[in-house]
């Protein structure tokens, strides 16, 4: 059986590559299951510290497959979404950086899938949209909470409303993605800034992204209160005292997540 995800690990950076090039990497039942359990490793594993998300071919994610839907009643949709996991979720809540690199087609809960991320990298002739309304349905994965957030109330609404495509000019100018390169240089590109990152103290990473997310669900005070507790556990962690003790001595500091 052809494997739905790929993943692999190189230099501290894990990627995860879903793979069904023939449906435009549709997330259906099994592929869905495959990248909560590529999610889950990755998260375990020590040695990732930052992971690469993409697809095969011609698209990152098209969106869900909706073949999947036929002869589903209200109470399935809703047990289903309620209740199984989701990797549009676990994509949320992954405790290490997460850059989406998008190669091309990235709808619906593809296009949520990326939101999920950190950061949303895309090649010049990748496309994006909400195109549910198109088929008579509404978001499922979070776009119509996640979406305003990244580019305001009406360009969202806008963009589920009337189920448009956006070129990745077009998504960039609009806050939907925060880099545009020529679909040749998308992967040196995203890897590059992927062993940067992979570079950094583990625990600062994890100590930021969770500062920063709490960030978009609580009131400022509440917000900063959270990030300044935060900081003040850095102060104990053997990584900082090894970023100072570098700096001082004028080398590359050798971090160990410890």
């Amino acid at each position: 059986m052809t494997a739905n995800i790929l993943t692999e690990i190189k230099d501290g950076v894990g990627t995860i590559t879903i793979n069904r090039p023939d449906k435009r990497n549709a997330l259906d039942a099994a592929t869905h299951t495959q990248l909560l359990a590529a999610f889950d490793a990755l998260r375990r594993d020590a040695a990732v510290r930052v992971v690469v998300l993409t697809g095969t071919g011609k698209a990152f994610v098209s969106g869900a497959d909706v073949r999947e839907f036929q002869g589903k009643s209200p109470v399935d949709m809703l047990r289903r979404l309620l209740h199984e996991p989701s990797a549009i979720e676990a994509a949320d809540a992954f405790p290490k950086p997460l850059i989406a690199m998008i190669n091309g087609y990235c709808l619906g809960s593809g296009n949520e899938l990326a939101m999920a991320c950190d950061i949303r990298i895309a090649s010049e002739d990748a496309r994006f949209g909400q195109p549910e309304i198109n088929l008579g349905m509404m978001p499922g994965g979070g776009a119509t909470q996640r979406l305003p957030r990244l580019v305001g109330l009406g360009k969202a609404l806008w963009l589920m409303y009337s189920g448009a495509l956006l070129d990745s000019s077009e998504a960039a100018k609009m806050g939907l993605v925060d880099l545009v390169v020529p679909a040749k240089q998308l992967k040196a590109r995203v890897m590059t800034l992927a062993q940067v990152i992979a570079s950094k103290s583990p625990m600062a990473l994890a100590m930021i992204k969770e500062a920063t997310r709490a960030s978009m669900r609580a009131p400022l005070d509440d917000g900063i209160r959270h990030e300044q507790s935060l900081a003040s556990v850095i102060f104990s962690s053997q990584d900082m005292q090894e970023g100072l003790k570098a700096f001082i001595e004028k080398r590359p500091p050798n971090f160990t997540g410890q």
